[in-house]
């Protein structure tokens, strides 16, 4: 009884948690299907924030103005992470799906059949043309695999999603608050290139957003990342 009891509450528990995130996709124009319930749930349960492992950096240099930090430089060494790249129409139906396809790899969907837990941030490549007036619909939505499956990342058993390599970067972060869509990533951009002293040095149609909540908090934690030229 005890057991059937158990049973019956970890699938309430299932359902409401996914009746709320298929809400939250609605607000993004993203269906969430029902056999979400089960990584949605996982996520959830490992959620604790002092189980993140957070992406290990060198700070470099934080640049700031009367007691407000502008920006910080950060060196950030060569890793392996979880790739998908997506092409939506909107950039939150984007990173919502990306994202999705992502939890399904870290809860068990991989060849070595485990969790392998949250890394913060999750991160997004965005384009814009050559003018930075207009963002690219084409990002791509990453994955930091943690410390000790940097040598030997388990596969993943979708095949969008390609483990890749990247060169170790040094990048300008700022910080920001509230939802990521084209407009406010673009808002952000011409921020961070207002402050820095030497926009030129850094790459001008390639950027990174990096999120640190969950795309239904209300008011996300985020950064935008210019990248340092090679």
């Amino acid at each position: 009884l005890e057991e059937e009891g158990a049973e019956r509450m970890d699938d309430e528990e299932q359902e409401r948690l996914l009746s709320y995130w298929q809400s939250v996709g609605r607000g993004h124009q993203v269906d969430v299907p029902r056999d979400m319930a089960e990584p949605i749930q996982q996520l959830t349960r490992n959620n604790n924030p002092q189980e993140r492992q957070t992406i290990p950096f060198t700070l470099i240099q934080r640049k700031e103005k009367l007691g407000d930090l502008l920006y910080e430089k950060r060196q950030y060494g060569k890793a392996k992470w979880a790739c998908i790249k997506m092409k939506e129409k909107q950039y939150e139906q984007s990173i919502c799906l990306g994202f999705m396809k992502l939890m399904r790899y870290i809860c068990e969907q991989n060849s070595s059949g485990l969790y392998l837990g949250i890394t913060i941030p999750i991160v997004t490549i965005v384009h814009t043309n050559e003018s930075q007036s207009a963002m690219t619909p084409a990002v791509t939505v990453a994955y930091y695999l943690p410390e000790v499956l940097q040598d030997e990342p388990p596969h993943p058993f979708d095949s969008d999603i390609s483990i890749e390599e990247w060169p170790a970067t040094i990048v300008y972060s700022r910080s920001f608050r509230g939802i990521t869509n084209e407009d406010s990533i673009m808002r952000e951009i011409s921020v961070l290139a207002a402050i820095l002293e030497s926009p030129e040095l850094c790459l001008q149609d390639t950027f990174i957003i990096a999120g640190y909540t969950n795309p239904a908090a209300a008011n996300r934690h985020n950064e935008i990342w210019f990248l340092q030229r090679p």
